[in-house]
């Protein structure tokens, strides 16, 4: 039989959740009012990408990447969903002061409706690319995809983690924003999403440091959904085979996917203690 407190638990998390879900919907009609195309919108970030580093990577500096456009949007997908997540979640209380210092609610669920915001966008992406690769690239529907799974669940994880962390340091310290702005900026270079990393595997496995760039939680996610959906870890570039993706076999991943939702666990407990411990003074720094 459920207990009294047991039954309010239940309540306040239903009631949290409806919250968060309401203020997922009212982004998302505030983002798309009077607008035609609506969701269109929402693929022109990652159109422009794939148009400007096609240029760059595959016909000016030659890549030596094979279908580059099915390579490049596994990988950016994902990061647009980081960072635009984080990026929104780190002003998220900032932007809603007037709400904050008026209103009584669980001021979690502000960081956790820009995650859910940029979530709603990367299904939608992510079902329309894989509505060009029917035709494109139907090598991609394979039993490999099954690594979406897992490495969708560490994105998600990771970047609660971080949007929790970084929207309650916001409040006290505005820093935080000009400085993840340019943190992000590097944090991109830093992963494989527009160069292959078979090649920094090559460079960096000699020296005994590819552990060091796999540490990346991101890097971990990246190329899990660049196996689960470019699929072919080697590639024959003039009629040389070459190492496109950092391994053949599912363990390799499954082991990087483990430590960074390990990492990911502990930035996440990180990020809850640091909101709830800011949070009873966010009407006064606000």
């Amino acid at each position: 039989m459920q207990s009294a407190a047991d039954a309010r638990a239940s309540a306040q998390s239903r009631i949290r959740l409806e919250l968060l879900a309401n203020l997922v919907r009212k982004d998302l009609k505030v983002k798309y009012k009077n607008s035609t195309l609506g969701f269109v919108w929402s693929m022109a970030n990652p159109l422009l990408y794939l148009a400007v580093f096609s240029l760059v990577f595959q016909f000016f500096l030659r890549s030596g990447v094979p279908r580059f456009a099915v390579y490049l949007m596994s990988g950016l997908l994902v990061w647009n969903f980081f960072n635009t997540a984080t990026m929104s979640a780190t002003g998220a209380v900032v932007d809603s002061a007037n709400l904050v210092k008026k209103v009584r609610f669980p001021r979690v669920v502000l960081p956790l409706a820009s995650v859910g915001f940029a979530g709603v966008h990367f299904a939608l992406q992510l079902l329309v690319l894989f509505v060009f690769l029917v035709p494109f690239h139907p090598r991609t529907f394979g039993p490999q995809l099954w690594l979406l799974l897992p490495a969708i669940g560490v994105a998600v994880l990771f970047t609660v983690g971080m949007s929790l962390l970084v929207s309650g340091l916001n409040v006290r310290y505005r820093d935080v924003e000009h400085l993840l702005e340019i943190a992000m900026l590097a944090w991109f270079w830093m992963t494989p999403i527009v160069y292959s990393v078979g090649l920094v595997q090559k460079h960096l496995e000699a020296r005994g440091l590819f552990w060091l760039y796999m540490a990346n939680p991101m890097t971990s996610v990246i190329t899990a959904m660049q196996r689960a959906i470019y699929r072919d870890p080697v590639k024959v570039i003039n009629g040389v085979p070459t190492q496109v993706l950092a391994a053949d076999g599912y363990a390799f991943y499954l082991k990087w996917l483990g430590i960074a939702a390990l990492v990911s666990l502990g930035l996440l407990a990180l990020g809850l203690w640091t909101f709830r411990r800011l949070q009873a003074d966010f009407a006064e720094e606000l």
